[in-house]
């Protein structure tokens, strides 16, 4: 029997970020309008794929979780049909406060649902949003892919693929202390290591450790947006201290001391997140007399520290005197990609043993595979000859945006070239004048007002040339012209 009419079906208005969540709203509001009554039956999967223009198997998909919600009925070799009996759409105010669970849930911030919004979209979006990420096209995939094949046949051979220590596998441990002692001139144990999954897990950690009825945590002016965020939702009152052309302002940090209680200073030293300028080392041994005189937590996010381009880096604050209450953040996820999700936490032992316990509540411990396969590469010296080789790729790729900037907008902006990391703080005032600017075009460059809570107007951006080849930067310094100029 044919159809009187073929259903017709418009996405466009559908609330959803995907053709997925889209159609599936879509599908779900016109069963309970009553568009699709209980009983008509749905176009099959290849024709409304066809109509829509999308692929077969998002149709199929949604047609699986309309059936797990009871609102259609999948029959196999005749078709899917709206359910006859449709889950409960009204109940009483009562009714519906006892089973919506997010009555139930503590609230989040503001900033937190931001963040939540911008990963979200981040990953279903090709090129995510870039003020200093690495580029995954330079990964040795070959290299990596061996040393898995490798690790994961010792592994199961010698049944070492059960529960672990959740500060980490023994054997990455005692190679970041290796590492960090050669490199970074730091003396510690592997009692003194925790693995983390990327740094951002690490200042998680801290801040749970850490007793916010014991004092705010002090920030830089422009920071990291998750750290901040992370700080607050385990209820820290935040205090921001200013910077300047040199980075953290001790002048200003002392006046904070006499005004509050302090728990830790939060502070990115070795390229200040985002402007990039790197804290001289009077700056840096004033704030660790503070720490020690006032008795705070320096909590040290060093998340780039393999790419410094202009002679040695100055040494870690946790490598100086008096750093007994350092905490060092590092993350090797920008050596090779973020999505390895690797890192560290380098403290006092008791700190450590706290933040261990942490883990397990939520985690049990780390990905052991992986962390073996960063052991093998590290002991084997692959990854210093992968840090050595990208360094001058991105060192370039710095020079080359630096160039490009300078041709396309001359003095329209000025800026100081960093000594390392993988973006460019870019002082664009002249340009903006005054006028207010929402947005940017691509995912290169970040206003600096994302940085900062009480900035009105922009005056600066984050441009981010590490995930860029040449003939890429120069398409984004083009757009960005396009807007600015």
């Amino acid at each position: 029997m044919l159809r009187p009419w073929d259903t017709q079906f418009w996405l466009e208005d559908s609330p959803g970020k995907t053709l997925h969540s889209k159609l599936l709203n879509k599908l779900t509001e016109d069963i309970k309008d009553g568009r699709l009554a209980p009983g008509s039956m749905l176009p099959g999967s290849r024709t409304l794929a066809k109509q829509l223009g999308v692929n077969r198997k998002t149709v199929q998909q949604v047609y699986e979780e309309l059936e797990g919600q009871g609102w259609v009925v999948i029959r196999p070799k005749s078709g899917t049909y709206i359910s006859q009996t449709l889950p409960e759409q009204t109940l009483t105010l009562s009714n519906e406060h006892a089973v919506n669970s997010q009555d139930k849930a503590k609230a989040t911030s503001q900033l937190v649902e931001i963040l939540y919004q911008d990963a979200v979209c981040a990953y279903s979006r090709e090129i995510s949003g870039n003020d200093g990420t690495p580029d995954s096209r330079l990964i040795p995939y070959s290299l990596l892919a061996r040393t898995y094949r490798k690790v994961c046949i010792n592994l199961s051979r010698h049944s070492k693929l059960g529960y672990g220590d959740p500060r980490g596998t023994t054997e990455l441990r005692q190679s970041v202390k290796k590492m960090l002692s050669s490199d970074r001139f730091m003396s510690c144990s592997d009692k003194q290591i925790c693995i983390v999954r990327g740094s951002q897990m690490g200042i998680y950690l801290a801040s749970r450790v850490l007793d916010p009825n014991k004092g705010a945590i002090v920030v830089e002016d422009l920071c990291y947006l998750p750290a901040r965020a992370a700080f607050e939702s385990n209820g820290f009152k935040i205090i921001s201290c200013k910077i300047d052309q040199n980075g953290l302002s001790i002048e200003h940090l002392r006046e904070i001391l006499g005004n509050y209680t302090i728990s830790a200073v939060y502070v990115t030293p070795h390229h200040q997140f985002p402007t990039t300028v790197c804290l001289p080392m009077d700056r840096r041994l004033a704030l660790l007399e503070l720490s020690k005189s006032h008795k705070f937590a320096v909590l040290e996010d060093d998340y780039d520290h393999e790419f410094h381009y202009d002679g040695n880096p100055i040494p870690p604050l946790a490598s100086l005197p008096h750093s007994e209450n350092v905490v060092h953040i590092g993350s090797m996820s920008k050596v090779f990609a973020p999505g390895l999700r690797l890192g560290y936490i380098v403290a006092d032992p008791s700190f450590i043993e706290r933040a261990a316990q942490e883990i397990v509540l939520i985690d049990r411990q780390g990905n052991t595979v992986t962390e073996i396969v960063l052991s093998e590469l590290m002991e084997s010296g692959e990854v210093k000859r992968h840090i050595r080789k990208i360094r001058k790729q991105y060192q370039a790729r710095r020079d080359f945006a630096a160039r490009e900037f300078k041709r396309i907008f001359g003095s329209g902006v000025s800026f100081s070239l960093p000594t390392g990391g993988m973006a460019i703080w870019i002082d664009i005032s002249k340009l903006v004048n005054g006028k207010l600017l929402d947005s940017l075009p691509g995912s290169d460059s970040t206003l600096s007002t994302l940085y900062k809570y009480d900035q009105i107007s922009p005056t600066h951006l984050r441009f981010g040339f590490g995930a860029l080849n040449e003939s890429e930067i120069t398409r984004s310094v083009e757009q960005l012209s396009e807007v600015l100029k």
